[in-house]
């Protein structure tokens, strides 16, 4: 991540631009499809502004960036901490929150012959000791298959030095960044839990206008244009593994530099964006891959803790004028559907209070369209946002968790359609206020060859009350098909004490009769696969104790 953005403008102008893009935009017709909550099974497609997994249904990625082998550790930061925070404990611990994929920044440097992984605690973390940046990564890749997420590999930087405008520097050539893709395509071959390729990070303007020297989108010069250089660059990936998806950046601003008011070329208010965030030209001039389906545009997005100086921070009509910005510059080609977006990085210390607004609105943004997600970070190394994880690496921010919370995902998915599906366990963190969730986590969905029945079998059950406050609680309830038969549609009851108030449920349809509750599957996941699990969620008003009890899936009792 960072930010670097044009040095001037006018705000008046911005202004009357962003209120013709909103104009502009309100004709557009947007309905979301159903918001299928797990990671999918097998590898990933994409079909208009969805993202689908291997039998077509949409999956919406939130995830989190965890980020060192960019660095000169050339492996994942925090590695150095104490027990919870093993490297597997990090994992677990993201994964119980909700973040169903990780974005795993990397520099070539850490994937030289000899590259050696540094900062590592040898008791907490022995099992990593000696080993390669490689063969870490081998071993985060397989263990966060295993609680269902997935994985996006992301060059970073073309060495551990620092970021650069251009995807290649004298030293480090584009031959030789297609090649550590290809290395890497082939080497996760076979492996739907690493889904793509963020082909370069942050491409961004260098010098003043007209003398740019810095990545343009659509210029059509070989050497800058980085929408060109992402067709070479990810039509080798695909050559390498036409199952990955290819997610591209945008740049900085589409000329590859920045105004120069001192010769008189104007400043566009709308010309710049934050170092990869600006895709507005992208519909007019797409990415073209040679395999259907694969592409993602990736937009980033800071606070103003990042950069303070972005214009339509001091606009007075902040934060409503923010989703007219995002239309502009990225959040059209969803609307569109020209392509599925995910936002790569956004982050904030949230130090200032307009960062507050500025996130809550960008996730009521994200959530409202649908959009996937990787948050910066879970580092709480980083300099200029800090992480969701604070200083010991595996307690939470919980002020900025809870901004985030309503709209994850957790990572109840199968990337891997050979093995079960794993549970994910309730989270070990203070859980969040008592906003409704709308995060959602279908159990897999039946064969199609299984017909329509509504059968009652065996079921088990696990209740857990994930936060409480003076009035009311959030709880969870999963139930898994322990019979040999799908259950189709299924429908899940429970019982909870007098004076207890639904307020709000997701995953199902929840109502409420007397004391008892009823969970009914939705449309888009109707039934119970035997040993899948559904995980419904609600918050109500009233007394948390007794918990929730008497839980049948079909009118059968669960144990």
């Amino acid at each position: 991540m960072r930010w670097k953005t044009r040095t001037t403008a006018f705000t008046a102008a911005l202004a009357a631009v962003t209120a013709a893009a909103a104009t502009a935009l309100v004709a557009i017709t947007f309905s979301a499809g159903p918001a299928s909550a797990d990671t999918g099974t097998g590898y990933l497609r994409t079909s208009g502004r969805n993202i689908v997994d291997s039998a077509g249904r949409v999956v919406r990625l939130t995830g989190i960036n965890w980020f060192g082998m960019e660095t000169d550790n050339k492996t994942f930061h925090g590695l150095w901490a104490n027990a919870p925070a093993t490297w597997k404990g990090q994992l677990d611990r993201m994964a119980s929150l909700g973040f169903n994929t990780l974005r795993v920044p990397y520099s070539g440097d850490a994937l030289k012959a000899g590259a050696v992984a540094t900062g590592i605690n040898d008791f907490t973390n022995p099992d990593l000791v000696g080993n390669s940046p490689l063969q870490i990564l081998d071993k985060v890749i397989t263990y966060a298959g295993t609680k269902g997420m997935r994985v996006i590999l992301d060059r970073h930087r073309p060495t551990a030095a620092g970021q650069t405008p251009l995807w290649y520097t004298a030293s480090v050539s584009e031959a030789s960044m297609i090649a550590d893709w290809v290395m890497l395509a082939q080497r996760y071959a076979g492996n739907p839990t690493v889904i793509g390729a963020d082909l370069f990070n942050e491409p961004h303007a260098e010098g003043t206008d007209p003398n740019a020297t810095g990545a343009c989108w659509g210029c059509d010069v070989q050497a800058r244009d980085w929408r060109l250089a992402a067709e070479r660059i990810g039509n080798a990936v695909l050559a390498a593994n036409p199952n990955w998806l290819i997610f591209v950046e945008g740049v900085s601003c589409l000329s590859g530099g920045v105004a120069n008011e001192w010769d008189g070329i104007p400043d566009d208010p709308m010309a710049c964006d934050w170092w990869g965030g600006n895709l507005s030209a992208a519909i007019d001039k797409p990415v073209r891959l040679n395999v259907a389906n694969r592409l993602v545009y990736s937009p980033h997005e800071y606070g103003i803790s990042v950069y303070d100086r972005q214009k339509w921070f001091n606009d007075p009509n902040f934060p409503n004028n923010l989703p007219a910005v995002w239309d502009f510059f990225w959040g059209k080609l969803a609307k569109q559907n020209v392509a599925p977006i995910l936002v790569g990085e956004f982050g904030s210390t949230l130090a200032n209070p307009l960062d507050v607004q500025w996130l809550t609105k960008l996730m009521g943004y994200i959530g409202e369209n649908g959009l996937s997600f990787t948050y910066w970070s879970w580092n709480p190394n980083s300099g200029d946002t800090g992480g969701v994880a604070l200083d010991d690496w595996y307690s939470i921010n919980q002020t900025k968790y809870n901004i985030l919370q309503p709209y994850l995902n957790p990572p109840s998915g199968n990337p891997n359609p050979t093995t079960p599906g794993p549970s994910v366990s309730p989270s070990r963190s203070a859980s969040p206020s008592p906003s409704p969730s709308r995060s959602t986590s279908p159990s897999p969905s039946a064969s199609p060859s299984t017909p329509p029945s509504p059968g009652t079998g065996a079921c088990s059950k696990v209740v857990t009350i994930t936060n409480s406050w003076q009035g009311g609680y959030q709880a969870e309830v999963r139930v898994t098909n322990t019979g040999t038969s799908a259950v189709n549609p299924w429908t899940v009851t429970w019982t909870v004490p007098s004076g207890v108030s639904l307020t709000n449920g997701w995953n199902a349809t929840v109502t409420q009769s007397g004391t008892t509750f009823t969970a009914a599957a939705p449309n888009w996941s109707t039934s119970l696969a035997p040993n899948a699990t559904a995980v419904i969620g609600f918050t109500a008003t009233g007394p948390s104790s007794p918990a929730p009890s008497n839980v049948r899936l079909n009118g059968a009792a669960c144990s």
